[in-house]
């Protein structure tokens, strides 16, 4: 008889972002990924507990797979660089982006992005209110620029007008930030 092959988390998400960037988030059954991993689908659920943790767990290979940028940056460089590497990271996962804007980042390595954002808006001045308010505007325009531009929005353009778009739009975020936390700090 045979040894049972050893898998763990990191194999079944490697295997899921594989099967996603391959054949679309509609291809991720907990079946497929089992398939791919030549175990059986019960296998899976010893390290995930279901195909919505599945999915969290891709939330947080996405938000994952760059390194932060140094925390002794300025602010506004921190936060310029996650936002490119974010970007980076949508045009490397076209098919698997979307998730991040269905879906909270709810695992601990998901949150670490999230947070480490926080802190930089804490640290230009906004208060914890105003922070989580920027953080959640920031992140879905830059989220969403970053999908529209995966899945082929702006493809008449230019790359060079793309990319003076996005340091427009990075220009307008800081400007918010850092010119406003007065007016930010006072969230309704």
């Amino acid at each position: 008889m045979g040894r049972r092959r050893q898998i763990d988390r990191a194999a079944i998400l490697d295997a899921a972002l594989a099967l996603a960037d391959a054949d679309g988030l509609d291809a991720v059954t907990m079946h497929a990924v089992a398939q791919r991993l030549q175990v059986t689908p019960m296998a899976l659920y010893r390290h995930t507990d279901n195909k919505q943790a599945l999915l969290d767990g891709l939330v947080e290979r996405l938000l994952t797979s760059f390194p932060l940028p140094a925390a002794g940056l300025p602010w506004a460089d921190r936060l310029t660089a996650t936002a490119e590497a974010i970007r980076a990271t949508a045009r490397r996962h076209p098919n698997v982006f979307p998730l991040l804007l269905t879906r909270p980042a709810v695992t601990p390595g998901a949150r670490t992005v999230r947070d480490f954002v926080l802190a930089a808006l804490r640290e230009a001045g906004l208060d914890e209110a105003a922070a989580a308010r920027a953080e959640r505007l920031m992140s879905t325009t830059v989220l969403g620029f970053a999908a529209g531009e995966a899945a082929g929005r702006f493809r008449r353009h230019d790359q060079a007008v793309i990319d003076e778009d996005f340091a427009t739009l990075l220009g307008w975020l800081r400007l918010m930030v850092g010119e406003v936390p007065g007016r930010l700090n006072r969230v309704p």
